[in-house]
């Protein structure tokens, strides 16, 4: 089946803490300076939970059993891409589903990228300063997770017991 020319693209996002209410925030390899959160297309049938799962070990190398999910947006969020960037893969941008997961402590100790990922660096931030190094497109749907989220991520430091964090 033919592709429509005008579209948008079916995904699935993540937003990572660490355990002291840091967000993980990625560095894309292709545009230095573009900082997000990990995200991809959902595959034919792909449950969101799966994709979500699936992108998050493609692009940072952290496993499902390292994730612990905390949350979930209620609903869908679009993106439309800049003109320039469009295209038959990526359609006029993305819709997707969003979910919140705490990282184990072990697991952001120690995030090696893959070598295929689509990502360079890593850093842990708060979320304000994640939005603010998001690309502009980007930036009013992470305002809409942090709007979300944002009391989650502050409770974990507090939730997480002092001995044996993990």
């Amino acid at each position: 089946m033919k592709r429509p020319t005008r579209y948008f693209r079916a995904g699935a996002g993540a937003v990572l803490t660490d355990q002291h209410g840091r967000v993980l925030i990625f560095e894309r390899r292709d545009v230095p300076g573009a900082w997000q959160f990990p995200q991809g297309g959902l595959e034919n049938d792909e449950d969101p939970i799966d994709a979500v799962l699936r992108e998050v070990r493609e692009e940072t190398g952290i496993s499902r059993t390292a994730l612990v999910l905390l949350d979930r947006y209620p609903g869908l969020l679009a993106y439309e891409l800049p003109r320039r960037a469009q295209s038959v893969k990526t359609g006029m941008g993305q819709v997707q589903y969003w979910f919140l997961f705490r990282v184990k402590k072990t697991a952001t100790t120690d995030i090696r990228l893959p070598a295929r990922s689509e990502f360079r660096a890593v850093a842990r931030v708060s979320f304000s300063r994640a939005v603010g190094r998001a690309v502009r497109f980007k930036r009013p749907l992470y305002r809409e997770l942090e709007k979300q989220f944002a009391k989650a991520v502050a409770n974990i430091s507090r939730n997480v017991p002092r001995k044996g964090r993990n």
